[in-house]
């Protein structure tokens, strides 16, 4: 993605509009949806597309640092577990640019965008530990780890909503053992 002086209002206008599209149709086809879908959905020339995003992965790279950004600031208004719950419900309830990304052969290094979600995930344990809901003993890079293997679970499986309530019942056990 091309870097540079900040966009007009208009520009950033068709860029949301771009990756809003982008998340949409690749939801529903896949990585080989076409971009000139994403352009006819997002209401903008295939040029406008690609001045943005040179690349179909440049567009990827994007809507995953979007993702990444918007679960970062979703951790801003839960506690830990209302946020592993909303995090969980929402890989189950529809794919994702990161299921997206798993297969499409894509390297990602977006450290900054994944550096905000752990700090906000680690504010969040810090919190619940502080409170005495989970014990001193349980780090972030388990918690981390569980919260990807769990949105992960829940979203190639399909949790209903059962099952998550009874898989999270089990992680939150866990924490509080440490």
């Amino acid at each position: 993605m091309i870097e540079g002086p900040p966009l007009r209002a208009d520009a950033q206008r068709n860029r949301a509009r771009i990756l809003d599209a982008a998340e949409a149709v690749f939801a529903e086809s896949g990585t080989r949806a076409s971009t000139e879908e994403v352009a006819r959905r997002a209401g903008v020339a295939i040029g406008t597309v690609f001045r943005h995003f040179p690349t179909k992965e440049d567009l990827l790279v994007a809507l995953m640092k979007r993702l990444l950004v918007q679960l970062a600031e979703e951790a801003g208004r839960h506690d830990l577990f209302g946020f592993f719950r909303h995090t969980v419900a929402q890989a189950a309830a529809k794919k994702t640019a990161v299921d997206l990304l798993a297969g499409s052969g894509v390297d990602i290094r977006l450290p900054d965008a994944v550096g905000h979600l752990e700090e906000a995930v680690g504010r969040l344990l810090d919190q619940a530990q502080a409170a005495g809901a989970v014990a001193g003993s349980v780090r972030l890079p388990e918690v981390v780890a569980l919260l990807t293997g769990m949105c992960q679970g829940a979203l190639h499986g399909g949790w209903d909503e059962h099952l998550q309530a009874r898989t999270l019942a089990v992680v939150f056990a866990g924490f509080e053992r440490g």
